[in-house]
């Protein structure tokens, strides 16, 4: 299992509460072409894997969404969402908010965590490459808009 590091200089990381809600929703939308809507952010509201880093200002400068669901014979994490305001992007926060996702699904659980990425992201994809994950196969058409994904898949017991 990957060995979690200090998250960059002041930037804490915590459990998403609802007044976390509009610098998310802003976030996600200044960052993916089809958003989130704001109730699929609410639904998340409470879980353990919904997670936002904060700066020494209390200001959210990123979030990430996860979960846990039975497969067969075992626990499957999913990272369903994460972004770094555009501003605040390669400081180390998305890396951050993986690892403490790692530790999260790690400890409820789950042997491995799953994503989906657009095979146009090559940012996100350098780094979940450098996270640990590998490509396990291509989802056709999984976007609105066409776009093929790209399934990743991280061993948590690594």
């Amino acid at each position: 299992m990957t060995v979690p590091h200090p998250a960059p200089d002041g930037v804490t990381i915590r459990r998403a509460e609802r007044a976390d809600l509009l610098a998310v929703i802003r976030i996600e939308s200044a960052s993916f072409p089809q958003p989130w809507p704001a109730n699929a952010f609410e639904a998340f509201l409470g879980e353990p894997g919904f997670l936002v880093a904060v700066d020494a200002a209390n200001r959210v400068v990123g979030y990430a969404v996860a979960d846990v669901t039975p497969t067969h014979g075992g626990l499957l994490g999913h990272l369903k969402d994460i972004a770094v305001h555009p501003d605040r992007r390669g400081n180390g926060i998305a890396t951050a908010l993986l690892e403490r996702v790692f530790v999260l699904m790690h400890t409820s659980g789950a042997d491995s965590l799953k994503l989906e990425v657009r095979e146009s992201n090559e940012p996100a994809l350098e780094l979940y490459r450098g996270a640990g994950f590998e490509p396990l196969r291509r989802v056709d058409d999984y976007y609105a808009d066409g776009e093929d994904a790209i399934v990743m898949l991280h061993d948590l017991d690594e």
